[in-house]
């Protein structure tokens, strides 16, 4: 199986599981994540997503700013006291 089948076959659940073991450091049997499995199972989890859940909705997802770059109208002069 390639990574891209295993990616395929993700659930909602499976991710669920994952997302779980990555928060708690260790698998549902008490097993403790390898920090080459954590590495891979956020990864996972970070390609499921990106194709199966809107953006807003993502893990680690920073809303733009309302402003355009290097419009100054919002910002306050700098005062010294």
């Amino acid at each position: 199986m390639t990574l891209q089948q295993l990616l395929d076959n993700l659930t909602p659940q499976i991710v669920g599981s994952l997302k779980r073991a990555i928060e708690l450091g260790k698998w549902p049997n008490g097993q403790s994540l390898t920090d080459q499995q954590r590495s891979l199972c956020a990864e996972a989890v970070a390609n499921w997503e990106a194709k199966n859940v809107p953006a807003e909705s993502r893990i680690g997802y920073v809303p733009p700013k309302k402003t355009a770059c290097g419009d100054q109208d919002d910002e306050k002069p700098l005062t010294w006291a």
